[in-house]
């Protein structure tokens, strides 16, 4: 488990964050679940039974880590660590060699810089204490948003696939994946 191999609660600046525990849940759904949000995200929640039953299931409250702000859950951030893909004599070298990152957080509280923060933070960690070689993030193109937080974290685009996503309400629209190399990280840091 990613999150057992750390310390726990991180701060930056202005926020804290830590594994998302049952008791946080009813504050992530409480913005999950606005159109606003769920426009972009892989699921946009009809009820709140439904959501926690496809939580439960998909493993990813187990990848996800609160953000607050003053004590109150104004976010959240997705880890999942990976292999990266290898020959079969190297495999041992690709294991959790790879991780990928997303977040969501409350239109209350966008606009401050907390979602680039945060993000910041998390590649430091993934970097710093995960000893990952790259960090990956992926989007609808439209996401202005959360494209703009890629790029202010350091990420750099390195695909454009055109109409591969289906967006419920838009239809085929194009995607996006961004990503930074450790090497790239360590450089950029000085």
């Amino acid at each position: 488990m990613t999150f057992e191999r750390l310390s726990w609660p991180r701060r930056t600046e202005r926020l804290s964050f830590r594994p998302a525990d049952t008791t946080d849940l009813p504050a992530v759904f409480a913005y999950r679940s606005r159109e606003d949000v769920g426009q972009w995200m892989p699921e946009r929640p009809s009820s709140y039974d439904a959501w926690l039953l496809r939580l439960g299931k998909s493993g990813v409250l187990e990848r996800t880590l609160v953000v607050e702000l003053d004590g109150t859950v104004i976010g959240d951030l997705y880890l999942h660590l990976e292999n990266g893909w290898s020959q079969h004599e190297v495999r041992e070298k690709a294991q959790d060699s790879q991780a990928e990152i997303g977040w969501a957080f409350s239109p209350d509280h966008q606009g401050h810089g907390y979602a680039t923060e945060a993000v910041i933070e998390l590649v430091r960690i993934c970097f710093e204490e995960l000893d990952v070689r790259r960090v990956t993030a992926v989007a609808f193109a439209d996401n202005t948003p959360s494209v703009r937080v890629m790029e202010k974290a350091g990420l750099q685009r390195e695909a454009l696939y055109r109409r591969e996503s289906l967006h419920r309400d838009l239809g085929w629209v194009d995607s996006v994946v961004y990503a930074l190399l450790a090497d790239e990280w360590r450089e950029a840091r000085g």
